[in-house]
């Protein structure tokens, strides 16, 4: 029988899904006009509603904000987010009580660049089935810039020891790009610029062979927390073949019986007001439709 379907476009590998982005934020405040009044995102309304951290849905993902010393991802965080003259208004009313910090926004080509009052860097692009799926809302990559000489044996790395499937790409620098779950991506872009310390910021991803990563990892001294029975952390990439230390980002590994795993996210539509209220349009979704399968 001749087959019509490419099966391997449906593989993940062993990371079904990329949940959150965690950096510290020193101000709740600004926080919250930069990520929901701003963005356009919604503040969970069920955990975290304190003053002492935010989470923030971006479709079936999140950004996890908790106080503490500003964190600064090494790269950018890319947001897909429905109609860019509307986000570019939200950014704009914002502004004003922005000044001071280090907030900016500019458009490009393909997206709007937007920085948060304490650095880092978002890349914001419309809805776009045959780049990102058929995503209206979330989080399809993070990337992290990586020294030069890199990014080979990082792309060896996340097969070997975490089961995830990376490829290696040479477009604007080496890059390597691995998926962590459906339409989504880490990947590590090499540079020469130099970048600062590792501040502690972390990603987190669900993955169903659990504990055949740990053990990897355990038997290479990598595993840097054990948080509870379905959760551990590391920090280091290193290169399979030497042990040579290649880049460092704390991962935050859950398995996939984690109680949250896929939890239903609120997702507001940011259009809604008091004075445009309609009945039926409070939500936004995340998935673009489709035509019939």
């Amino acid at each position: 029988m001749p087959q019509p379907f490419d099966r391997a476009a449906e593989d993940l590998g062993n990371s079904i899904h990329l949940e959150h982005v965690n950096v510290q934020v020193p101000d709740q405040r600004p926080a919250t006009l930069f990520y929901v009044a701003g963005l356009g995102l919604t503040r969970d309304p069920y955990l975290m509603v304190s003053d002492s951290n935010m989470w923030v849905n971006v479709g079936k993902s999140q950004f996890h904000l908790p106080s503490g010393d500003a964190q600064v991802l090494r790269g950018h965080t890319a947001l897909v987010i429905p109609d860019r003259e509307a986000l570019l208004k939200r950014l704009a009313s914002v502004a004003p009580k922005l000044e001071g910090t280090a907030f900016a926004f500019s458009e490009r080509n393909d997206h709007v660049e937007a920085t948060c009052p304490w650095g880092n860097h978002l890349r914001v692009y419309e809805p776009d089935a045959e780049r990102f799926g058929p995503v209206a809302l979330g989080i399809p990559h993070v990337e992290f810039e990586v020294p030069v000489g890199t990014a080979k044996g990082i792309c060896a790395f996340y097969p070997r020891i975490m089961g995830i499937p990376a490829s290696l790409a040479n477009g604007d620098g080496m890059v390597a790009r691995v998926k962590v779950g459906k339409d989504q991506y880490l990947q590590f872009r090499e540079t020469d610029r130099k970048q600062p310390e590792f501040d502690g910021h972390h990603v987190q991803i669900y993955i169903t062979d659990f504990s055949g990563p740990y053990r990897r990892l355990l038997e290479r001294g990598l595993i840097t927390r054990e948080d509870n029975q379905y959760q551990y952390r590391f920090c280091d990439i290193v290169d399979p073949a030497d042990g040579r230390r290649l880049f460092t980002i704390e991962h935050e590994v859950r398995s996939a019986t984690h109680p949250m795993y896929m939890r239903p996210l609120v997702n507001r539509n940011p259009a809604q007001t008091n004075r445009t209220y309609a009945h039926g349009h409070e939500q936004q979704p995340w998935a673009m439709e489709v035509e019939p399968y």
